[in-house]
């Protein structure tokens, strides 16, 4: 499945920030930001229903993110 969230991620530089976190999340398959896209759309391919705890990580490096249905 995919997991569409809006977050306030702005550019790379930030969403380095997350992309270690994101990278050892073994139920994480494949991740992407969209952020040409006006709510900075992050993307998250994974089998397990692990929506808040994406919510979790990306809020604990200070940024919004909500996910979008």
């Amino acid at each position: 499945m995919v997991l569409v969230f809006k977050t306030s991620i702005e550019n790379l530089k930030q969403a380095g920030l997350i992309a270690t976190a994101l990278n050892s999340n073994a139920k994480i398959q494949r991740w992407n930001f969209d952020l040409e896209d006006i709510d900075n759309i992050l993307r998250i391919e994974t089998e397990f229903e692990i929506e808040n705890e994406i919510i979790h990580m990306v809020r604990q490096q200070n940024f919004y993110c909500e996910e979008l249905c």
